[in-house]
């Protein structure tokens, strides 16, 4: 809307500007210098007045109320077609001779317009007078006011104070600059004593800086100074003593002062007082409170408000407070005003016969007087003209006429300024005119608020309508609404607000129009928008900034980092939808923004990324407060590269057992960087700290110093103490040794107590430096009682708990008895035996372990699995039972059983013979889909490997299915001798999911499920059914047809070479006859093709090897010893088959009719 806003307001400039040029208009004054105006006396003098009209006005001017003849002066220039002056100095004159007041006259035939009166005065920066200053001599607690007394300047210089060093003097509650420039101390302290207090005057205008010379203050004190002593803000006299004194004000004085100021002036007031102590000022206004308005500044010293209305008037206080006393002063503020408009009066443009009116009303303090003029004289000096009526604020035209066209002036002043306006009334008669281009496009968004312009222009004032393509009434109301300019408002642009609209203007002296094509355009948007994300170093990160926009306008999208554009390149890339960076550093840290542009709209999105990486190492590792056992370890956190620490890991590092090895200490919270260490005794120590955040760790940081700790007798008591015999007559006793930092101090050794348990006898001991000792001479498994402690140069360590032990085991003597078994199932057993005496185990009884193993199957020729399995059975009861389970069922098992400790088996029991009972059988070997006609479904399978019982047929079911529909369950049951189903499609699109089980008498066992396979339609309708599961058929495919011939073709000739290679020299029977019909083996099937395979395609091949010279050796063997054929297959002549060599002559190989025998060897042979 603010594009189309702009656009409008330039084409209306532009178009009114066209137009002004080519119609009659009095003069307007487009700019003006200031009413007071200063001017810098180095450069030339400009006084600006531009005007416009038709024709182009004339200026002349006026200085101090008199005419200003400008060609005249040669240093006074009046610019072409403008009324601007220009006064130069080059050649020698003053500045100054030309201050005074100017006005701007602009005239044409239509009247004449004026600028302000505007006050020329050229800036003036004097010296400050010379003059001698006396030390300022004042006493300790005293105020001072060091004045300042500024030259006066035009405009009034800045003011400050510095030394002469050129430091701006310090302010502070008890030493501030006034607003009159003076600088007061409320009080005065020896540390005052200064000889460079220098005023500064600074000069806008000229730049300049003018110094003072400085005073030199002396500070009496009842006692001496020491200026190197301490000063601290209760007692800034160092001690001395110094009176008290109650609140004095320095500026203003007395009770009450009053002030004036202009209304949208900046207001300051001011309280300064003296005191010791050093007063503090609070300030009031009578009747309510200080507004949001109110500032207070300099210490408070100074009320301060920007910008005065009237409500700002009134009372204000200022108190000022210290703990002997307080004081008050009034400050009665007034506030005026110059005149400021409240309807200036603007141009009017009528047509003859038409009423108008100019209003002029302003407002002030006191109220302002309001004069009119016309073409720049009194209005009551000029000649009567009967359709004009003055009334105060307001002249009002009626029945106007051609040539009463002026320029008419308002006068608005009080006591404080004045306001001029200038405003025409022009009388023309004129046919509407379009001032706007001639069928525009506008293309708008949907759903925004749109303006049509239509810029037009005619006297009298045309009216102008709206149409929408061409049709219907004119639009205005609801939806539309047209502004008294031209424009109609579409509130809501929608899509069926897209076509042609006509604005047509009319008066008394025609009609004209002109057309603007709207269309509406979906709104550019970022549909999925760039989130904020934080990337670890050296990994990718993108940003998404997918758009949706209308798909007739072209969108640009620009990614910008910090509002400044990004160069793409190897690293960052940008591809439609989304920004890629990769391999991210801390550089590429700030705000990515995605800016989708339009011709008309656009739309953006942001999203901040932040790098993480491992923390930097910790700082300045520093020990402090050390003990006997601990010590106090700090240090500075290095830089957490947004990842805050989480932990710190404390290390150590000792120079007497592992030299160089770093061994984690301890580790605490990522928000502490103080310690305290607890310490091992005996250890020189030096540690360094590693900080952890969520990406990794940092590197170490460097060592601290070294801190060695002295020694002890060992703290820890070694763990992990057992005993337990290796071989039958011996104990190893064992523990874990202390660790290097567990010592606490050198020649660690181990003292180790033993002896029987429950036997009364003395403990034996011995001593060790390694971490185990073996008992010899044991019995077998009997238990020992076992204690230890560690010992080193500073004395013995804690003694351990008393421990259990066991001298080693030996095999058991005796087996279980009376192994039998009871309520055989198909799949388990339950087993009973009679225990062992506890005694002949010889150690730790561990369990009664089961071996059993399958004998066999009864079914009859199943092969089965001997291996022997394992279960053991932990029972110490009386009559121990147990179950034995996973047991093969209709199947020949064997069992026995030994007891077991932890080292040895003992021998077996009785064996157990038994078989469990018929089950279920398992699921089909195979189950196959074949369909190779689109109406017929054959299936095949094999009977289970373990039908665990005796089969009595199989089970079929079959359902059709359609997705997730299903339709009837069928059945079909077969003799277990069968193995093939045909089943007929009463449709080639039905499809059927089949579930195969087998039987026993026990009933079904595993269920089989395939689903019959899917058609492909192709080409001219056929339908071709896959022979596999949802497969695509290729066997009718050309290539796969060619592939098979390639590989059957390959494949006879390999068995045919194989053939000859081992039967070279054999008897081989042919048919008696060529043309006999082929073999059953060979006929077609029923469906069509071919069976393939033969008998004798599974007989073994026999024959001759190949002598030693490469020859053939000879066979009397015939075909039939080998297995080749039963049938004693002859020649005609009854005799056996010739010997075949290498090399057969023509005569041998045309004498055997066995042409289908002899020709492939031949072929096969001429080409070995």
């Amino acid at each position: 809307l603010l594009c189309l806003s702009l656009l409008s307001l330039s084409l209306s400039l532009s178009l009114s500007l066209s137009l002004s040029l080519s119609l009659s208009q009095p003069p307007t004054i487009m700019k003006q210098s200031l009413k007071d105006y200063i001017v810098d006396p180095r450069d030339n003098i400009i006084i600006e007045c531009e005007a416009k009209g038709n024709p182009v006005p004339t200026f002349s001017w006026r200085r101090n109320g008199k005419f200003f003849n400008v060609g005249k002066d040669p240093r006074v220039t009046m610019r072409k077609r403008s009324g601007t002056l220009e006064i130069s100095f080059r050649s020698g004159g003053r500045p100054e001779d030309y201050e005074g007041e100017y006005q701007c006259f602009a005239s044409n035939i239509f009247g004449t317009a004026l600028t302000n009166k505007i006050l020329l005065r050229v800036s003036k920066s004097p010296l400050w007078p010379k003059e001698v200053l006396e030390p300022v001599v004042v006493g300790e607690g005293s105020p001072l006011v060091l004045a300042c007394n500024p030259p006066p300047g035009l405009p009034p210089p800045l003011t400050f104070w510095m030394d002469s060093a050129m430091m701006p003097i310090t302010q502070d509650k008890r030493v501030s600059m006034g607003l009159n420039g003076d600088l007061y101390f409320s009080n005065v302290l020896a540390k005052d004593s200064h000889t460079d207090y220098s005023c500064n005057a600074r000069f806008l205008f000229t730049h300049t800086i003018q110094q003072k010379n400085p005073f030199t203050l002396k500070v009496q004190t009842k006692e001496p100074y020491n200026d190197t002593s301490s000063v601290n803000s209760t007692d800034p006299y160092g001690g001395r003593k110094v009176a008290e004194t109650t609140p004095n004000f320095l500026s203003p004085t007395g009770t009450d002062s009053s002030r004036m100021v202009m209304r949208g002036e900046k207001l300051k007031l001011e309280c300064i007082a003296s005191g010791v102590p050093t007063p503090s000022i609070k300030w009031f206004k009578k009747g309510g409170d200080l507004n949001q308005k109110v500032k207070l500044d300099n210490f408070n010293k100074t009320l301060r408000i920007d910008s005065v209305s009237e409500e700002d008037a009134g009372e204000y206080m200022c108190m000022a407070n210290n703990q002997i006393g307080s004081i008050r002063h009034s400050i009665y503020v007034q506030v005026k005003a110059a005149p400021y408009w409240l309807d200036q009066p603007s141009n009017l443009v009528l047509a003859p016969d038409e009423n108008g009116r100019l209003v002029c009303r302003a407002n002030g303090n006191p109220k302002p007087h309001i004069q009119w003029l016309v073409n720049g004289g009194p209005i009551d000096s000029t000649l009567p003209n009967p359709s004009r009526t003055v009334a105060g604020d307001t002249i009002m035209f009626r029945s106007v006429q051609i040539g009463s066209s002026a320029v008419y002036q308002c006068n608005a002043s009080n006591d404080h300024g004045y306001l001029l306006a200038n405003a025409f009334i022009s009388i023309l008669d004129m046919a509407p005119r379009m001032l706007g281009p001639k069928n525009q496009l506008i293309k708008v968004i949907e759903n925004n608020r749109t303006f049509l312009d239509c810029p037009y222009f005619g006297s009298p004032l045309p009216e102008l309508r709206w149409f929408k393509n061409g049709q219907g009434s004119g639009l205005d109301g609801g939806h539309y609404r047209v502004y008294i300019n031209g424009t109609l408002e579409i509130k809501r642009a929608r899509a069926e607000d897209q076509g042609t609209y006509t604005c047509v203007a009319n008066n008394i002296l025609g009609t004209e129009e002109n057309q603007v094509r709207l269309e509406v355009k979906e709104p550019t948007r970022i549909v999925r928008a760039p989130e904020h994300q934080s990337a670890i170093r050296g990994t990718m990160a993108r940003f998404d900034c997918r758009v949706k926009s209308d798909l007739t306008l072209p969108i640009t999208v620009t990614w910008l980092k910090d509002d400044k554009p990004l160069s793409l390149g190897s690293r960052l890339k940008k591809d439609e939808d989304s920004l890629s960076i990769h391999n991210v550093h801390e550089g590429d840290e700030g705000t990515y923004t995605c800016t989708v542009k339009t011709e008309i709209d656009q739309d953006t999105a942001s999203a901040r990324l932040t790098v993480s990486d491992r923390p930097d190492s910790p700082m300045d590792l520093e020990l402090s407060d050390a003990k006997e056992r601990n010590i106090r370890l700090t240090w500075i956190h290095g830089d957490d590269h947004n990842s805050p620490v989480t932990l710190f890991v404390v290390q150590f590092e000792e120079d007497r057992w592992e030299s160089g090895k770093w061994q984690n200490l301890s580790s605490y919270p990522g928000d502490v960087n103080t310690v305290i260490l607890e310490l091992s005794p005996f250890v020189n120590y030096q540690f360094r700290v590693i900080a952890v955040n969520s990406v990794g760790q940092s590197l170490p940081s460097l060592p601290s110093q070294r801190y060695q700790t002295s020694g002890a007798p060992p703290d820890a008591i070694p763990r992990g103490l057992k005993g337990w015999g290796t071989k039958k007559n011996n104990m190893e006793i064992s523990w874990e040794p202390l660790l290097d930092t567990e010592r606490n101090g050198p020649n660690l050794h181990y003292s180790v107590w033993w002896r029987r348990k429950d036997t009364g006898e003395e403990w034996s001991n011995v001593t060790t430096v390694g971490a185990k000792h073996i008992v010899h001479d044991t019995e077998t498994y009997v238990p020992y009682e076992i204690k230890l402690r560690a010992v080193n140069d500073f004395g013995l360590g804690g003694e351990s708990n008393i421990i259990i032990g066991y001298s080693g085991e030996d095999k058991p003597t005796a087996p279980p008895t009376d192994l039998r078994v009871s309520k055989i199932d198909s799949t388990k057993v339950n087993v009973h035996w009679t225990p062992v005496d506890p005694s002949t185990v010889l150690g730790e009884f561990k369990e009664y372990r089961v071996y059993y193993w399958r004998e066999g199957s009864m079914v009859k020729g199943l092969r089965v699995n001997k291996e022997k399995k394992t279960k053991g059975f932990y029972s110490t009861v009386a009559q121990p039972t147990g179950i034995l389970t996973d047991l093969q069922p209709y199947s020949h098992y064997r069992i026995y059983m030994v007891v077991a400790n932890n080292r040895y088996e003992g021998p077996p029991s009785n064996h157990v013979e038994f078989r469990t009972k018929e089950g279920v059988p398992e699921a089909p070997k195979f189950f196959k889909i074949i369909q190779r006609s689109t109406d017929v479904i054959h299936l095949e399978w094999d009977k289970p490997l373990e039908p665990n019982g005796i089969l009595i047929g199989y089970k079929l079911n079959y359902q059709t299915v359609n997705g997730s529909r299903v339709g009837l369950m069928q059945m079909q049951s077969f003799l277990p001798n069968v193995t093939t189903y045909t089943l007929h499609l009463p449709e080639r699109a039905i499809r059927y999911k089949f579930y195969l089980a087998a039987l026993t008498q026990v009933g079904a066992g595993e269920v089989y499920a395939e689903e019959s396979p899917h058609f492909t339609n192709e080409g001219n309708g056929k339908c071709i059914a896959p022979y596999s599961k949802d497969q695509v058929d290729i066997a009718t495919q050309g290539w796969f047809i060619g592939l098979m011939c390639a590989i059957a073709l390959i494949i006879l000739i390999l068995l045919i070479v194989c053939f000859i290679k081992r039967s070279r020299g054999g008897k081989y029977p042919v048919r008696e006859k060529k043309d006999l019909p082929l073999d059953a083996v060979d006929q077609k099937g029923e469906d069509g093709s071919f069976d393939y395979h033969s008998d004798e395609d599974n007989k073994p091949l026999q024959g001759s090897q190949n002598s030693l010279d490469g020859g053939v050796k000879e066979s009397d063997d015939s075909l039939v010893d080998y297995g080749e054929g039963g049938d004693g297959q002859f020649n005609e002549d009854g005799s056996f088959i010739g010997q075949y060599t290498v090399k057969k002559d023509k005569d041998e190989t045309e004498g055997n009719e066995s042409s289908e025998a002899t020709s492939p060897v031949n072929a096969i042979y001429s080409l070995a």
